[in-house]
């Protein structure tokens, strides 16, 4: 299954974009899920994303969309942000430390952390993507 969503810049929309993803993967993924858990870990790691899009890439641009790409395979996960910023070069990004008491620089640990894999592109066809990519396992019962 394949679906996208197109919304502007704008955290008002953010409850918009998890009801999607989540009904989204209900649908194709049926009961067999531990959706307390799985739902927290997928909402926080798209209101991560989202948020980053509409705080960094499009800062002060609330015109410009955001695209959200979701393909499920059996139970593979693969979900796309893609953004018109300038992009962020990843080699640059240093995990926060307890005793540096940063305030930003958590997003990218978060989402390494609750995803199997991620991945970032810069510039294709004048846009960024942020991959995000997971199996989702069935419930044990």
């Amino acid at each position: 299954m394949k679906t996208e969503l197109q919304v502007p810049s704008n955290l008002s929309f953010l409850t918009i974009v998890e009801h999607w993803l989540l009904s989204s993967l209900e649908v194709e993924l049926g009961e067999h899920i531990d959706w307390p858990r799985q739902s927290n870990r997928l909402r926080l790691v798209l209101a991560e994303a989202y948020s980053n899009v509409i705080r960094h890439a499009h800062k002060d641009q609330p015109h410009l969309p955001v695209l959200i790409r979701l393909e499920i395979q059996d139970r593979d996960l693969a979900l796309e942000i893609w953004d018109y910023g300038q992009g962020y070069h990843t080699e640059d990004y240093n995990p926060p430390t307890p005793e540096a008491k940063q305030e930003s620089g958590y997003g990218w640990l978060i989402m390494n952390r609750l995803m199997d894999h991620v991945d970032y592109s810069l510039q294709i066809d004048g846009r960024n993507c942020l991959k995000l990519e997971a199996n989702i396992p069935e419930k044990v019962q």
